[in-house]
């Protein structure tokens, strides 16, 4: 699915539209350059999972996690990663795997390590249609595929 937003309102309004037809265990992969509104539409996700606390981009922490909504949420943000052992040190696959939703900013750079059947949100720019215009692509990736739909 494409999505079009205006706005950084509408584009937190989709992340909350996400997260009502999220189920346990659901992971994203959040793709996007730096200022593109990753954390805009991930504090949408967490409003619609009706966490009140400010969310922000856990960039020095790896991991956040929040409780108090419908089902725990886990916001990595894996920009400074420097290898694969160290999602193994924190124990990535608690939460991938877990009864939570789980939403990975930068996950293009821990790819390996993405579960079959997660979801893939790209999000991209284009000044010509406006400076708050954001093209959002959300696809799911075929278990044990590697093809998306």
């Amino acid at each position: 699915m494409i999505y079009e937003t205006y706005s950084a309102a509408q584009t937190e309004e989709l992340g909350r539209r996400i997260a009502q037809q999220a189920s346990p265990g659901s992971v994203y992969a959040l793709i996007g350059d730096l200022g593109v509104g990753k954390t805009v539409l991930t504090q949408g996700i967490a409003k619609g999972l009706g966490i009140r606390e400010p969310v922000c981009s856990p960039t020095f922490t790896i991991v956040q996690e929040y409780e108090e909504g419908r089902m725990p949420f886990y916001h990595f943000d894996v920009y400074r990663i420097a290898d694969l052992q160290e999602m193994e040190e924190i124990g990535y696959e608690d939460y991938f795997y877990g009864s939570g939703f789980t939403i990975v900013e930068w996950a293009d750079l821990i790819k390996e390590l993405m579960p079959d059947g997660h979801f893939r949100i790209t999000i991209e720019k284009d000044l010509e249609k406006g400076f708050d215009y954001r093209r959002i692509t959300i696809e799911q990736d075929k278990k044990g595929s590697g093809e998306r739909v």
